[in-house]
């Protein structure tokens, strides 16, 4: 073991420094400074290289962290960039959006006594200086082969599955309606968490290693689903979750109450120089308005941030439970609070008040923390008579996002979804109910995070391979 490692004992925790948040509501620009090398060096030293490296257990993607924590102490930082990028197809983003607090770095061994190794930020460190140096290169094939492959959906996990099997040979051809690569890393994170030149870049690697896209193109609409099976040896499904959840209550159909993606698609497409009607004409615009953001999740901080730097009047966050149980990023929760963004805890909405149409705020009531539920969540109660108002001309719904009913998308009857409306697949073969179609990532797993959806994309390239070799054999499909 190196005696660089061990560092915890002497040396503190140092995350990257921040830009002050009088200076940061000001712009979409990243928030953290680029870690120095030296301080990199110093920081990935603190790790202690243990015998069971949670950090790694408990990263949906199995990183390699203590690996490249050590080759980047010892300033071997190429080797260290070909570690991380081994098993992840985007470390630049992980290390970017990731809520490391609740992952690697919230399960860091060392994390009671001496606070975490700072794994995120030397993350992006890695990726950073190997694209500044030349060390990324387009997924190009040793060989080609005679295998084509079509996914739906270029977001995390279609990227990630076609990044593999492009760098196995096969031809791969990646559909998307939006004429941007990316899916939400695009179009749904603000710049603040990634900016987007660095998706950008990807995109345009991936170009030229040989991935084709075709965009501005809806399945069921523009191709046919069964036109899309003849294109292709195997078909994946990665289509991401994009139906905002809905709040039933009166005055929802006010205007100036609004999904939170469509907001932030508003701004997202500001910020690449597009002409966006609702946003110039005030309605996905929160400059000069008193903005309330209900929900509690990563969604509802980007929401609240996104706000601030519009030149919100004021903006307040109301969610139902307390923050202890919010389902977001704590580090992000305290970037918010940093910026002014004001917290109401355990308070729910009841209705929406109007005038003329327009929303002028919402009627909240005051919530109580009760008996868990069959899942072990306490339940919420409502307080009898806590009813008050919360004054608003912007409302922005940030309450998840359930699956679109794809069957009826491609006119295609025969794919199975859950109670949920996520696709029903074999586990074992990623399969869905038609033979030589796949499925990965939110649409079958639910909203969740870019990691899990680059690792459910990797893992669905390897299902596709294996199925594709066996075709001899008749495939299981799911039930």
């Amino acid at each position: 073991m190196a005696e660089r490692m061990l560092q915890f004992v002497r040396l503190q925790q140092h995350q990257p420094d921040k830009r002050e948040a009088q200076a940061r509501r000001e712009d979409f620009g990243e928030i953290y400074a680029p870690f120095a090398t030296a301080r990199a060096e110093e920081q990935a030293s603190r790790c202690s290289q243990c015998g069971v490296p949670f950090c790694q257990v408990h990263c949906p993607l199995n990183n390699n962290i203590p690996d490249w924590l050590k080759l980047t102490a010892e300033n071997r930082l190429e080797e260290a960039y070909e570690i991380a990028a081994a098993t992840n197809t985007f470390p630049e983003v992980c290390g970017r959006v990731c809520p490391q607090d609740r992952l690697c770095e919230g399960n860091c061994v060392i994390e009671k006594g001496f606070e975490s190794v700072t794994i995120g930020a030397v993350e992006k460190f890695i990726t950073d200086t190997a694209w500044d140096r030349g060390w990324v290169k387009p997924p190009t094939p040793l060989r080609e082969l005679d295998r084509s492959i079509g996914i739906i959906g270029a977001g995390p996990a279609g990227l990630a599955a076609a990044e593999r099997l492009r760098t196995r040979g096969w031809q791969v051809t990646v559909y998307d309606r939006h004429d941007r690569v990316g899916g939400l890393m695009i179009y749904g994170i603000p710049n603040f968490k990634l900016e987007k030149d660095i998706v950008v870049r990807r995109w345009r690697q991936f170009e030229a290693g040989g991935i084709r896209f075709e965009l501005n193109v809806e399945i069921g609409r523009d191709i046919s689903f069964e036109e899309l099976r003849g294109r292709h040896d195997a078909v994946l499904i990665a289509t991401g979750v994009y139906r905002a959840r809905d709040v039933e209550v009166p005055g929802n159909d006010l205007q100036g109450v609004v999904p939170a993606l469509d907001f932030l698609i508003a701004s997202n497409r500001k910020g690449l120089g597009d002409a966006v009607e609702a946003f110039d004409s005030g309605a996905l615009n929160a400059e000069g308005k008193r903005v309330v953001v209900i929900g509690g999740g990563d969604t509802a901080m980007d929401c609240v941030r996104t706000s601030v730097r519009q030149g919100a009047a004021s903006v307040t966050c109301l969610y139902r439970r307390d923050k202890a149980n919010m389902p977001g990023s704590m580090r992000e929760v305290k970037n918010a609070e940093e910026e002014g963004i004001r917290f109401a805890w355990l308070a729910a909405p009841k209705f929406f008040t109007g005038e003329q149409g327009q929303v002028t705020g919402v009627q909240a009531v005051r919530m109580h923390l009760g008996m868990p539920d069959a899942t072990g969540r306490q339940q919420v109660v409502p307080l009898a008579g806590s009813e008050y108002t919360e004054p608003a001309d912007l409302v922005i719904k940030a309450l998840g996002f359930d699956p679109e009913d794809l069957p009826a998308m491609f006119n295609e009857p025969s794919l199975r979804v859950s109670r949920w409306g996520t696709l029903q697949v074999d586990h074992r073969s990623m399969m869905t109910s038609v033979p030589g179609v796949f499925a990965a990532g939110d649409i079958v797993r639910g909203a969740s995070l870019v990691v899990w959806g680059i690792r459910d994309g990797r893992d669905a390239a390897d299902r596709i391979e294996l199925w594709y070799e066996a075709r001899g054999s008749v495939p299981q499909a799911a039930e």
